[in-house]
């Protein structure tokens, strides 16, 4: 099995994203819902009595069925993820492999596996600003385009990104004035910049309003964030978007952290639910197969 953590450092991302990809694949075929599993743009399943020409050999051999190699070019589905970039994004701020890090290589495996789907994708990510906006095409050029830039931003916000905070319904509300063509879009968020629960509400409306289909994904280290497993220690607890700080012990606080995280959460997930949009709770220990699934699932859906 690929470490994914180390392997994106000793590569590019989109030599990850086509790691990622390929083992995904590979793990659709080899699972028992051969009748779910995908047929990718690149393939359909042999009919009986036409050409062999055709066939997919090396697919036949891992598989045992039979597919027909497809060359016709063609965008099925129109995509846009969207990123929360700001300063709560790097946590665990002590470890290498962070919510943003993760957000950014789950975008680059969706953009490699919606590219072999001829499928149409775009990327905008955020912080207190627009950081970078892309509109959807489907080509080659604008895949190594959108994987390199995320490489920079990456770098970049490795080197500076202290008190970037960010208006999440105020962004969503801007770009959905940028996305104007009904889309499947991914929205990959910690929700910490959530200031206002109906305004946060109202911009996922906005979406909707221009019929978008939408998949939330709760980013969070599960373990560090959601349940408060910290080593028995004091810790001085720095707000990674106001610099304030407060030295506390996790006993003192586990109990009551929890429930109002919780709490606050559920009041989240409720409001989504309410729009009719897909939550999924995506740990950053995971992997990325919960994230490919999402776009599996709704792929199958559109078509």
């Amino acid at each position: 099995m690929i470490d994914y953590k180390k392997a994106r450092e000793f590569g590019t991302l989109e030599l990850l994203a086509k790691q990622v990809v390929e083992g995904f694949i590979t793990g659709l075929h080899q699972s028992p819902f051969h009748g779910f599993s995908v047929e990718f743009a690149e393939h359909r399943l042999y009919n009986s009595g036409e050409s062999i020409k055709h066939l997919d050999w090396k697919l036949l051999a891992r598989t045992d069925k039979l597919f027909i190699k497809r060359y016709e070019e063609e965008t099925n589905l129109r995509c846009h993820i969207l990123i929360d970039a700001s300063s709560s994004m790097m946590y665990p701020v002590d470890q290498p492999y962070n919510k943003l890090t993760y957000s950014l290589d789950s975008a680059a495996a969706l953009v490699f596996l919606m590219r072999k789907q001829r499928d149409a994708f775009g990327l905008s990510l955020f912080s207190d600003d627009l950081e970078f906006h892309a509109p959807a095409k489907s080509s080659l050029t604008h895949q190594q385009f959108i994987l390199s830039t995320l490489e920079q931003i990456l770098e970049k916000k490795n080197n500076n990104n202290k008190n970037q905070k960010t208006d999440l319904a105020k962004m969503l509300n801007r770009l959905a004035n940028k996305i104007h063509k009904r889309s499947l879009v991914f929205i990959f968020s910690d929700f910490m910049a959530i200031k206002n629960p109906i305004e946060f509400a109202n911009s996922i409306k906005h979406l909707r309003h221009h019929l978008h289909e939408i998949v939330v994904f709760d980013v969070s280290h599960n373990e560090l964030e959601n349940n408060l497993n910290l080593q028995s220690k004091y810790y001085n607890v720095v707000d990674i978007e106001t610099g304030e700080s407060v030295k506390m012990h996790p006993k003192q606080i586990k109990e009551r952290y929890v429930n109002e995280r919780k709490t606050r959460l559920n009041q989240i997930h409720n409001l989504l639910k309410r729009q009719k949009v897909d939550l999924v709770n995506a740990d950053i220990e995971a992997g990325f197969d919960q994230i490919l699934m999402e776009y599996i699932i709704k792929r199958k859906k559109n078509n």
